[in-house]
């Protein structure tokens, strides 16, 4: 009967299970929208509230007509069919509430690293190692919740069985099969825990310059100066030699060189080159050197050495005194450029025999 007493306690639980449900997503919803706040872009908050609502309603709606349905399924063989794919649908919103909830702690944990700031070695750190882990969690999570949605069907159960005495051969087989992607995999784990790169680092991966965009377990994208996109296997960076620029620090030394003739007095460059830098509003206060490093039969070398916060700034101070010493070179002293200088009539340069009229040529 529809309204019999077992099946009024049915209904009683579904709509009890609904209620506790919507309520705690309530909650749920208000609580997200506390700790997500620190996230800048609205678009991604929006986004994890949504899914973090419709997996938990999905869920909920599964519990209930489970418990429901034996009231209007009366065939044993159907209401058993039936139970069957609600659990299978369980399994699958459940790994999905899992997943969320990786992600959520994960974007609830970093937003308070900024990877903006100037000063940012922690939190690129941070943001590795929580990308890392949260791939290797949600992995887990979509093995786990496969393996239980399998181990449902009682055929492949008992072929499982059947197959777990066999189970290092098969191991072995697989391994070999797929050397490569599990290499692949470690690299990336053992990138989280050694980091030899972080997130945001400034690097030097196959003569291209460039920072680390994204890592996951089998590959790392590197973000090009010119907007180009490097993927990268993991284990490159594990086999392989490059530079990492921002390892310690993002405070990096950079070089520019001016070519004069011997007669430039170096103290005034050096002065110039101190005034250039301070009211660049690039430089950090800390490295500003002019050295002579090179002499050659026509010019000097000078070398100017200054520092920055980081790559990009380093590279707009570069360019800036580089334009700014031309400048000044042209305009205070443009007869201190490079020059050649030929002797033409000195008496006291070469023998008698070296004259012009004395040659005899055939």
């Amino acid at each position: 009967m529809l309204f019999g007493v077992d099946n009024i306690e049915r209904i009683i639980i579904s709509a009890i299970t609904i209620i506790i449900g919507l309520v705690a997503i309530f909650f749920l919803v208000k609580w997200l929208g506390k700790h997500l706040k620190l996230l800048k872009e609205k678009t991604i908050r929006t986004r994890m509230v949504r899914r973090a609502v419709v997996s938990s309603l999905l869920m909920v709606g599964l519990i209930a007509l489970k418990v429901y349905m034996p009231s209007v399924i009366s065939d044993e063989e159907l209401l058993a069919n039936a139970s069957h794919f609600i659990i299978v649908l369980l399994i699958i919103s459940g790994a999905w509430i899992a997943i969320n909830a990786t992600s959520i702690t994960r974007a609830i944990v970093l937003s308070n690293f900024d990877l903006s700031q100037k000063n940012n070695l922690h939190a690129r750190k941070m943001h590795t190692q929580l990308r890392i882990i949260e791939r290797i969690i949600i992995f887990i999570i979509v093995f786990i919740a496969l393996a239980s949605v399998l181990l449902t069907f009682d055929s492949i159960r008992k072929v499982g069985i059947s197959l777990f005495a066999s189970a290092g051969v098969a191991g072995l087989v697989l391994g070999l099969a797929a050397q490569r992607v599990i290499g692949s995999m470690l690299a990336g784990i053992q990138l989280a825990i050694t980091q030899p790169i972080r997130i945001d680092d400034v690097v030097i991966v196959e003569n291209e310059w460039g920072w680390i965009e994204e890592i996951t377990l089998t590959y790392v994208v590197v973000k090009i100066w010119d907007k180009r996109r490097l993927v990268v296997p993991s284990t490159y960076f594990i086999e392989k030699p490059f530079q990492n620029w921002t390892r310690t620090s993002s405070r990096i030394l950079g070089t520019v060189y001016i070519y004069t003739d011997y007669s430039m007095p170096i103290e005034a460059l050096r002065n110039e080159f101190k005034r250039i830098v301070e009211q660049s509003g690039l430089w950090d206060g800390e490295v500003a050197n002019v050295q002579v490093t090179n002499s050659t039969n026509h010019s000097l070398e000078v070398r100017f050495l200054m520092s920055a916060v980081d790559s990009p700034t380093l590279w707009d101070l570069r360019v800036y005194a580089r334009e700014q010493l031309v400048g000044y070179m042209q305009k205070n002293h443009p007869d201190k450029l490079p020059r050649a200088r030929v002797i033409i009539g000195s008496e006291d340069v070469g023998s008698e025999n070296d004259r012009p009229d004395q040659l005899n040529f055939k």
